[in-house]
């Protein structure tokens, strides 16, 4: 918890120097250039306190009651404007002035010099709500990490810290404010009319998001780390660290071995005891088992076990499935279990109607649990989709392997470890075969939302609705919006816009959805031509229809080349994450 703090106080102070520190600087040097010497300390605690409510309350309460993600930015908005407008009109800022000196002064607050902080704290309170969308998402995760969780001091405490980081340097800038300024004293009046005017004019540019259209352009020619000094900081692997014990998770049991080939050859493997295998933990739901009833290691004992952890909308956990099947159908009788694990990326993954859906179309017959909150993932330490842990009729950990490939060793695993159980698997093997990533792929999987996007050319994006402008070509591995587009952390809503993408590989995959469960058309180009559609793809006649959420298959080519994919979507079409083979 101590690093964790350390973190939120280092964010906050980078925060502080960044480009969203604009709106809040013309209120905090106008504020704290007027009034006494203690004003600024006063603003300072004041943000400090309204930003760590504004953070955890708020943002708790808008996640809490599906509100919409902007709700917040506007209120900083209409505080903005409103602190403009005061301060434009010197009777109307006398009369507040005077007002917020009665409540100090009926509070018991000193009516002296000190009277400055007291001034301050309330300016600081309301500064707060105008400073809180400068929070990046990872600290607000932190904070709310979803609406089902509980509030703790631990959350308090980062938040604050947060808030105390940002205060610190703004409290810097507020002195050296104050004495830059202080040869204009004696045009207070005009000053704080000319503030107030900034104040007006920058919260109209928020109005129409042009600070953030000036963050995206600069975010294209600058490093991220000048653009958003507190992103390095988020990333790092002890915030990390961190953030995963905030949000629950445990460490796990970590397998050293995990990804190593098995030694020997043939039936003989050499399969190293890797540890105790974690049970079953935390699952909402059973499927395929009978009453849909809760396995347990435990009960499993006496059988080999292979977890497969997976995710109904991963490409990758899609390829593995014919083998699993043939593995399953081969081997159950002799002893094998087969359960996957399904641990969910998305928020529409969690819907268990979804996930029996995707069972169902799959033609997956083994035992499947429903790990929403990743505690069995947790358990295992595991950080990959697919994921594979062999388990021996004695409950332990004997070979593990991430991602897809390997499959005749791991078919060989499956034996050695029957056989050593006792089992006579015979000498036939499973005949599996399926699907495998073509060679040559160039295109990294790439996120549409504000939280884990790269490669767009738009530049840094930023949750809300933004009207995009991009180059007339795209540079290969690289995407760019057009038109107008709502973008969310995990998620982008297409109004009106288009999605370009210039691509090397074989096969292109897009998870998508709607905004309200209505079918939405997109138009599918590649390379300006509307696609005709092969066999087994999700487009046909230059189009996809999204009526669920789930993975959808828009391109098959008969080779890895470079090519150019355009998608133009109805409105309310919502994207999640591209991936290829």
């Amino acid at each position: 918890m101590a690093l964790l703090v350390l973190f939120g106080f280092l964010a906050g102070a980078a925060t502080a120097l960044s480009p969203c520190v604009l709106p809040v600087l013309p209120v905090a040097l106008s504020a704290g250039a007027t009034g006494g010497r203690g004003r600024p300390l006063g603003i300072v605690v004041g943000l400090a306190v309204s930003f760590t409510f504004a953070t955890v309350a708020l943002v708790y309460v808008i996640a809490a009651l599906g509100l919409p993600d902007g709700l917040l930015r506007k209120v900083a908005i209409a505080v903005l404007i409103g602190f403009g407008l005061t301060l434009m009109a010197p009777p109307l800022a006398a009369r507040l002035e005077g007002w917020i000196s009665g409540i100090v002064s009926r509070g018991g607050g000193p009516r002296t010099g000190a009277e400055g902080f007291w001034s301050g704290i309330l300016v600081g309170l309301s500064l707060g709500l105008v400073y809180a969308p400068c929070a990046g998402p990872i600290l607000a995760g932190v904070i709310t990490v979803s609406a089902s969780q509980s509030f703790d001091t631990g959350r308090l405490a980062v938040a604050l810290s947060y808030g105390i980081g940002s205060a610190v340097v703004l409290y810097v800038l507020m002195l050296g404010g104050r004495r830059a300024i202080a040869p204009l004293a004696r045009r207070g009046v005009a000053l704080q009319v000319a503030m107030g005017a900034v104040m007006v004019v920058v919260g109209l540019a928020m109005l129409g998001n042009y600070d953030l259209r000036f963050q995206n352009a600069i975010a294209s020619d600058l490093p991220s780390f000048l653009v958003d000094p507190s992103s390095g900081l988020e990333e790092s692997a002890s915030a990390q660290e961190a953030l995963a014990e905030l949000r629950g998770a445990g460490h796990g049991v970590k397998f050293a071995a995990a990804g190593v080939p098995p030694a020997g050859a043939g039936e003989e493997l050499h399969l190293p005891v890797l540890g105790r295998a974690p049970e079953f933990v935390g699952n909402e739901r059973w499927f395929n088992t009978p009453g849909d009833r809760p396995l347990t290691l435990r009960g499993l004992r006496g059988r080999v076990v292979l977890v497969d952890f997976w995710t109904y909308t991963c490409i990758n956990c899609i390829r593995t499935f014919p083998y699993l099947k043939a593995w399953d159908a081969r081997y159950r009788k002799d002893g094998l279990t087969i359960v996957g694990v399904h641990t969910p990326e998305f928020p529409f993954e969690r819907d268990a109607a979804n996930v029996e859906e995707a069972i169902e179309r799959n033609d997956i017959r083994y035992p499947v649990a429903q790990d929403n909150e990743q505690q069995t993932w947790n358990a295992y330490g595991n950080q990959y989709w697919p994921a594979e842990y062999f388990i021996d009729a004695r409950g332990r950990v004997r070979y593990v392997h991430f991602g897809e490939g390997e499959y005749g060793e791991k078919e060989k695993v499956i034996r050695a470890l029957l056989a050593e159980a006792g089992d006579e698997v015979g000498s036939s093997m499973s005949g599996a075969h399926g699907l495998h990533p073509a060679a040559g792929v160039t295109t990294p999987e790439s996120y549409l939302g504000s939280a884990r996007a790269t490669g767009f050319v738009n530049g840094l994006l930023r949750p809300g609705l933004h009207d995009f402008s991009a180059p007339a070509e795209v540079p290969p591995d690289h995407l760019a919006y057009r038109g107008p587009w709502r973008i969310a952390p995990e998620s982008a809503t297409a109004a009106g816009g288009s999605l370009e993408l210039n691509f090397g590989a074989r096969h292109v995959y897009l998870v998508l959805g709607t905004v309200d469960g209505r079918p939405r058309r997109i138009e599918v180009l590649l390379d300006g031509r509307p696609v005709g559609g092969a066999a087994g793809t999700d487009v046909h006649g230059g189009s996809v229809t999204v009526r669920s959420q789930r993975l959808y298959d828009l391109v098959d080519l008969p080779a890895v080349g470079r090519h150019v994919l355009r998608l133009i979507p109805q409105a309310g079409t919502m994207g999640y994450a591209f991936t290829f083979g």
